[in-house]
């Protein structure tokens, strides 16, 4: 039995109703694994997928919480088990005669694809593809793959291979751990670009997981001349480590950035626009030094900082945690969570729209993010408060 619904994802506000299928190609850890956000055409009816669309999600998120997964992973599927997110599983794409842009995010540390579905969902709303990868490095808190088998598809539940998520060792240097994940992590935003630029030449590809929504329906509706990279935490580190990996990038967009897995020979090489969208209090004055210093190579990299804000307040966790939940892995901060969802969306459309061209609804968000005073500061927080 599933908790009470009394709390909810937002929808997104763009005028495209969204889609969502999930797409794995390859028998490996090598292959490509990730949710895929897109604008659809409007159905009356439609079937939600589940946020949490599967129990060993939440075994691996009492893990990663350090908490034991006997007693709290029943607790997790009862608090958050029962949510569905508000797309059209599977619906039909909305065909049109322009390409449609390509956004590619990155979770963050003990996440998985389907924790970021607001931020994911608004973006397809406006016109986006999104694919949120799950990440295969061993920072997800659970995921999975297919081996391959004599009959190629998988068959049943018992031909998975669970990866859980890897705990630093005592002892050992956590930069050791998360720097060659953080290149793993880079690279899979690649091969999910990839893949992607594949589908859009025609190549046809099988999608281990079925039923789906036919791949094909993309031929030649990804704008691959307009493709940015975008993540949360470990997941922000990602995407600039790909902007810089990947030229097909042209920006970035890092909600509440981890700098700590970043080499430091890495800043001179940022020289792509890169927006940080900050947390009031999550960042350190270490952290956002390192910000600046990477947006000292150009000026088109921007910092804000949502007052009110914490670390969890940028993904879907901050709308469906009731007072207790919130309390206890503090999802909430004082700032409303539509709100900080609202100034989070609005802040990175206008910086995509403005880095990779887009006509469509062109303008219309710059002014807006004009319209949060007093809910944001710009540039350095840590320097504007000792003024």
């Amino acid at each position: 039995m599933g908790a009470v619904q009394s709390l909810w994802l937002p929808s997104g506000k763009g005028p495209h109703q969204v889609g969502c299928t999930d797409v794995m190609v390859g028998h490996s850890r090598k292959g490509t694994f990730f949710r895929l956000y897109y604008p659809c055409l409007p159905t009356s009816v439609s079937e939600s997928p589940l946020w949490i669309p599967r129990y060993e999600y939440c075994c691996g998120l009492a893990e990663y919480a350090n908490l034991s997964s006997k007693w709290y992973a029943p607790l997790l599927n009862y608090a958050f088990g029962s949510y569905k997110v508000p797309v059209s599983w599977n619906g039909p794409l909305l065909a049109r005669d322009s390409k449609y842009p390509l956004l590619i995010f990155s979770h963050g540390l003990g996440a998985i694809r389907t924790v970021y579905s607001a931020v994911c969902m608004e973006m397809a709303s406006q016109g986006f593809l999104v694919a949120a990868v799950e990440h295969r490095d061993g920072s997800a808190s659970a995921t999975y793959f297919y081996p391959a088998t004599t009959g190629g598809a998988p068959k049943g539940a018992a031909q998975e291979e669970w990866i859980p998520f890897q705990k630093l060792q005592p002892g050992k240097k956590e930069f050791h751990l998360r720097n060659p994940q953080l290149h793993q992590r880079a690279n899979e935003c690649l091969r999910a670009l990839q893949l992607l630029a594949e589908i859009n030449s025609g190549t046809s590809v099988v999608n281990i997981l079925q039923p789906s929504l036919d791949l094909s329906v993309l031929k030649e509706m990804v704008d691959l001349s307009k493709v940015a990279v975008m993540g949360h935490s470990f997941g922000a580190a990602t995407a600039l480590l790909a902007l810089v990996k990947e030229p097909r990038f042209r920006c970035a967009v890092a909600l509440d950035a981890w700098m700590f897995p970043l080499e430091h020979d890495l800043y001179p090489k940022v020289k792509k626009p890169a927006l940080f969208i900050n947390t009031e209090k999550f960042q350190t004055a270490e952290s956002v030094t390192k910000m600046r210093r990477l947006g000292s190579n150009n000026n088109r990299t921007k910092i804000m900082t949502i007052l009110g804000s914490v670390h969890q307040s940028q993904t879907d966790f901050t709308f469906l945690s009731g007072r207790l939940l919130s309390k206890i892995f503090e999802t909430r901060g004082t700032i409303d969570p539509y709100l900080g969802l609202q100034i989070t969306n609005t802040a990175a459309l206008a910086f995509l729209q403005e880095h990779l061209g887009l006509q469509e609804g062109a303008h219309q968000w710059t002014d807006v993010v004009d319209g949060f005073a007093g809910h944001v500061v710009f540039g350095d927080p840590f320097l504007q408060s000792s003024l």
